[in-house]
């Protein structure tokens, strides 16, 4: 199966009051690990690749490696920019092979940012890819994604329309209180998500799908392993899963996870070094790492997004 855009995908999601979920992908174990998991539960997915990504694994091998992965699934699978810093990089993304592109003008003034996203939709469109904007920041860091929790700001409902309506967006991320990378909250902080931003949003945009970033929830049995193993990994607090789920029977229609894979990958691997030192074959810890990336996949299709049998 060719790969897909995500209107179809967002169209279906918002009707049927469920999410599809935006894995971050990084190399070839990432993208099966997913994959399996979304075959596994007849699941839409979309596969996205930050600028960091682009840079470590190349442009040319991520989009082989998506393509196959939809060609060996049959599944409606997406490949989306995450955090396209700039025009520039957004058009050679377009012209390589992307079905959907982020551009992230949320750190511009707001008539900046607007004219930056336009100039991207009025790109990417008729070359039939789909662009999402965003209002808002968040906090924390991703990749080349670094905001300081002075800097962060939700977004404001009263842009939204206008925003939208003058860029011509397909969709929106918003700043409701995710933040970028493990650590969300302090010690003894609440996480709590601004639902009545979202529904003000959702009135002003009737069926017009909404993005959060930020949204890994940390499972914290896999912070343990990595601890137990020699790591030194703090506490780290993420967003509730029955929270996330809230958003996604909302106007949420892409959830975007990546921290959640990363922590997984990375207990996983730590814990067959320690039980197997001798081992030095990739595909000797690898295998477990990539079938910790499915089963954190399943687990996000079954428990948070609601996208089962939904491809």
């Amino acid at each position: 199966m060719p790969l897909v855009t995500t209107t179809e995908m967002f169209k279906k999601a918002y009707a049927g009051g469920y999410a599809v979920g935006a894995f971050n992908v990084n190399n070839m174990e990432i993208i099966q690990g997913i994959t399996r998991a979304a075959k596994k539960h007849n699941a839409p997915v979309i596969l996205q690749v930050s600028a960091g990504a682009r840079k470590y694994a190349s442009h040319g091998y991520l989009v082989a490696m998506v393509k196959a992965a939809a060609e060996e699934t049959g599944l409606p699978i997406a490949l989306h920019l995450d955090h396209g810093p700039d025009f520039e990089t957004c058009k050679a993304c377009i012209d390589g092979g992307f079905t959907s592109v982020m551009i992230d003008g949320s750190h511009l003034p707001y008539e900046e940012n607007v004219a930056l996203t336009k100039q991207v939709v009025e790109y990417a469109h008729p070359r039939g890819v789909v662009v999402e904007g965003e209002l808002g920041q968040l906090a924390g860091i991703e990749d080349d994604v670094n905001v300081s929790e002075d800097d962060a700001h939700f977004t404001d409902p009263d842009q939204v329309f206008d925003f939208v309506t003058r860029t011509g967006v397909d969709s929106l991320a918003i700043a409701i209180g995710t933040s970028h990378g493990a650590y969300k909250f302090k010690p003894g902080q609440k996480p709590q998500l601004r639902f009545d931003i979202l529904e003000e949003v959702a009135q002003k945009l009737p069926g017009f799908p909404i993005v959060l970033h930020g949204a890994s929830s940390v499972n914290q049995d896999d912070v343990k392993t990595i601890n137990q193993y020699g790591g030194q990994m703090p506490d780290a607090i993420g967003i509730p899963e029955e929270m996330l789920r809230q958003a996604s029977s909302m106007a949420v229609c892409k959830i975007n996870v990546d921290s959640d894979i990363r922590i997984a990958m990375t207990a996983a691997i730590r814990k067959h070094f320690a039980e197997n030192p001798t081992h030095f074959d990739p595909r000797q810890y690898l295998t477990p790492a990539r079938d910790a990336i499915e089963r954190v996949v399943s687990h996000k299709i079954e428990t948070v997004l609601g996208c089962e049998n939904k491809a």
